[in-house]
């Protein structure tokens, strides 16, 4: 088993569609071992999308991250971080395959819903930015 990084985002969650997207993820033998509703600090939000910073679009994602609550988690099961990806579609909703949270739920390509860690390394580093040892039961 293994663990990976969820952001359930602004869009999502002024829709309330947070179950609907546990349930994706829950029936796709995934479990969310810890689970936190926050609201993102402009602060917060650039650290964490600091790979972005020299991106034309990172203002705007920033504002957007920051524009409502959104959830993180910790999401464990084989091939977590695949897995997610897999569960997650494509970026571009558009182009995401039938039965993935993007193609259900997702409105464009920012607001898209979920964010899912990109490997083993970042689902580390993006967990341990959002979460203590002792908010994580597995």
């Amino acid at each position: 088993m293994n663990k990976t990084f969820s952001i359930i985002k602004p869009d999502a969650t002024k829709r309330n569609i947070t179950g609907d997207i546990n349930k994706i993820i829950e029936e796709n033998n995934l479990r969310i071992i810890a689970q936190k509703r926050i609201l993102l600090s402009t602060d917060q939000a650039k650290n964490f999308y600091t790979i972005h910073k020299e991106k034309p679009f990172f203002n705007e994602l920033i504002n957007y991250m920051t524009s409502g609550p959104v959830v993180v988690q910790v999401l464990e099961g084989k091939n977590a971080v695949q897995k997610y990806r897999d569960i997650m579609g494509a970026t571009n909703p558009d182009n995401a395959k039938d039965d993935t949270i993007r193609k259900k739920h997702a409105l464009n390509v920012q607001e898209n819903s979920v964010h899912g860690s990109d490997s083993d390394e970042n689902a580390k580093i993006e967990i341990d930015f959002f979460f203590q040892k002792d908010e994580i039961i597995s």
